[in-house]
């Protein structure tokens, strides 16, 4: 194997090994913000807000049958 090749090769392996502790790093930092946002709706004993982000969809609607 030609040593520009190689070189090419390493280079490539290092480029996409620091993409991926990029994105890794985002999605720490999202994660640790909704964990603080989690933490921050707990603390405030709001229970009816706390229920509301863990199930948006209900409630929403009242089905009625005369």
């Amino acid at each position: 194997m030609d040593i520009a090749l190689m070189s090419m090769s390493l280079n490539q392996g290092k480029v996409q090994q620091q993409a991926s502790l990029s994105v890794m790093k985002m999605a720490i930092g999202n994660a640790e913000q909704q964990g603080e946002t989690v933490k921050e709706l707990i603390s405030s004993s709001n229970v009816k807000a706390l229920q509301q982000a863990a199930q948006p969809h209900l409630g929403g609607n009242i089905d009625l049958k005369l």
